[in-house]
């Protein structure tokens, strides 16, 4: 058995595409367990930059099998999009498996996720306005719409009817927005249906068999640690669990058959959206780690607020995942600083804190307390070596490692495949 989980550590955005693609040509199968099509993936191979928002990262092994399980909000509107612009670049997606348990992001739910965000005005979440909340939100009021449903043209209309009923009242009273009409839905997603047939299965025996064969099996997060729904910095969070106990519910495996946890971890930190941000950067320092690391939202284009790196976020993290490696990525956004900062703790009315504080307004009141490090000022890109690395990269690194008890895995110098240092060769 060889299963490895791969999850994000800070804010998301940490490049977590990069390393599952890196693994995934050693992996038989990748698997998206938790959210939606409002977290992009950016993955380069042989030069090529493939943007990914709901397909597994793995997708482009040939020989790879890659599975969205029932935890992810499924729009199948963007899969087939995804799938048929692969497919225009020579590459076939039909190595794809959709959960029939997975819940449907509908027209009715993006709406609901653009307009109801904006109507927040200064206390707005800053979400994508993919729909994934309301999907979410309808799982748990138990009238949502799943894969299962959508595959049952009868089931389907009947249920889209009574919910669509509702959702044109809630849209017409809470946001005067016109009514949704419903032989326009049932035709679209009855298209949607027959194209995605051949792909939708049971995936939770399919998963399982896999693993008690011996497989080798990646689990793929989509969001990150401090926007998990219970552990991140709530209520500007996601609303699901990109954590690594989200596998065990969102693709049906049991905590005994996980082998390995890896942390990606970006080198410095980012976030999109709103809520307190204690390492932010709102200088010409944050301005030069934006315009470095060229960060701006895959799916939405926002620009990236951009800050050191935050070890008590990493801790937090590897704490609540039970992280064995630390996948560190973007080091070489960091070659033209002559000095870099961690972030070792925080300080609140003149107490250290031990951890993440779950209220908001300490978190926003917070000093970080830093130790600063020398840079390197030199390119680390073409480096393929640990050893080879500069010496004041390797003690940011080192310290990195120390300060959050995480060992170092995998450092990435560059976002092609070949620009992968990999130091516990024994991942898989």
């Amino acid at each position: 058995m060889s299963t490895i989980v791969i999850t994000g550590t800070q804010w998301g955005d940490e490049g977590k595409g990069k390393i599952v693609d890196y693994l995934a040509e050693r992996a038989d199968t990748v698997v998206r367990y938790q959210g939606g099509c409002n977290a992009g993936h950016t993955v380069v191979a042989a030069g090529e930059e493939y943007k990914l928002r709901l397909l597994p990262s793995g997708i482009l092994y040939k020989g790879t099998h890659n599975i969205i399980a029932n935890g992810v909000a499924f729009d199948p509107e963007v899969c087939l999009q995804e799938m048929d612009a692969l497919a225009a670049r020579g590459i076939d997606a039909s190595n794809i498996r959709i959960s029939d348990r997975a819940h449907v992001v509908m027209p009715y739910h993006r709406l609901m996720d653009g307009i109801g965000d904006a109507q927040r005005g200064a206390d707005k979440i800053g979400t994508t306005g993919r729909g994934i909340g309301p999907c979410y939100m309808d799982r748990d009021d138990r009238v949502g719409i799943r894969v299962c449903d959508l595959m049952d043209g009868d089931e389907f209309a009947k249920k889209l009817k009574k919910n669509l009923e509702r959702k044109n009242a809630e849209l017409a009273a809470a946001y005067d927005h016109a009514p949704l009409v419903y032989e326009d839905l049932l035709a679209e997603y009855k298209g949607y249906a027959e194209r995605l047939r051949p792909f939708v299965t049971d995936t939770i025996p399919l998963v399982n068999e896999e693993i008690a064969e011996g497989r080798k099996i990646l689990f793929e997060g989509a969001q990150a640690t401090m926007l998990d729904i219970d552990y991140g910095t709530y209520p500007y969070v996601t609303a699901s669990h990109p954590i690594s106990g989200g596998v065990t519910i969102g693709a049906g495996v049991a905590p005994k058959r996980i082998d390995t946890v890896v942390g990606v971890v970006k080198a410095y930190c980012t976030r999109v959206g709103e809520g307190p941000f204690p390492t932010e950067q709102l200088n010409d320092i944050g301005e030069e780690l934006r315009r470095a690391g060229h960060e701006f939202g895959t799916v939405t284009g926002r620009p990236r607020r951009t800050g050191w790196l935050d070890a008590v976020v990493v801790r937090h993290a590897g704490m609540l995942s039970g992280i064995d490696y630390m996948a560190v990525t973007r080091l070489d956004i960091l070659d033209g600083f002559d000095e870099i900062k961690i972030c070792m703790g925080y300080r609140y009315k003149g107490e250290v804190l031990k951890g993440v504080p779950a209220s908001l307004n300490v978190l926003a009141e917070v000093e970080p307390i830093y130790e600063t490090f020398p840079g390197w000022q030199t390119d680390i890109s073409g480096i393929r070596s640990y050893d080879a690395l500069p010496e004041n990269a390797r003690r940011y690194l080192a310290r990195m490692a120390e300060v959050t008890s995480i060992a170092l895995g995998i450092v990435s110098v560059g976002p092609s495949r070949e620009q992968t240092i990999v130091l516990a060769e024994k991942l898989f």
